[in-house]
């Protein structure tokens, strides 16, 4: 059995001067980062390891997960940034068989639409929002089109 977490960035800045690769993180989204990541630690639904897009506001957002989870540092994943849903699908199938329960940090549309794909279920994914997909599969290259079930979903707003 197969576990992931797919985890949508924390709220990000909008203001000028930055490249889209570049934005950090606002204060509300560390502030949303840390308190999500307090969920999943006293629900004791933590993923082994993390895996992220480069750009700064995923980095970060993983960052915050993994050490107050207490977990390795992420790993940079370049595919994930501004990745398509088939792009997503290559990542989940690429994943490391070693792990069974592995956090997934990427950027919507991608996220959601990799959801829906998993489980077949529509969700608005703000940002910080987190979606825990469970598989039968014990291999993350056999997963594919709504192989998992939807067991946990959560979000900052609620």
């Amino acid at each position: 059995m197969k576990k992931l977490i797919l985890i949508r960035h924390a709220k990000a800045t909008h203001e000028s001067g930055y490249a889209d690769f570049d934005r950090p993180l606002k204060q509300s989204g560390m502030q949303d980062a840390l308190m999500m990541a307090e969920v999943l630690k006293d629900r004791s639904i933590v993923p082994e390891i993390v895996v992220t897009s480069p750009a700064l506001r995923t980095l970060t957002t993983a960052q915050i997960f993994t050490e107050h989870l207490q977990l390795p540092p992420s790993q940079t994943n370049i595919k994930i940034y501004e990745a398509s849903e088939s792009a997503l699908v290559n990542v989940v199938n690429s994943l490391p068989n070693e792990y069974g329960y592995i956090g997934l940090v990427g950027h919507n549309p991608g996220i959601s639409q990799l959801l829906h794909y998993l489980t077949g279920q529509l969700r608005d994914v703000p940002t910080c929002a987190m979606a825990l997909i469970s598989f039968d599969n014990d291999d993350w290259r056999s997963i594919s089109n709504e192989d998992g079930h939807l067991s946990f979903y959560d979000s900052p707003k609620g």
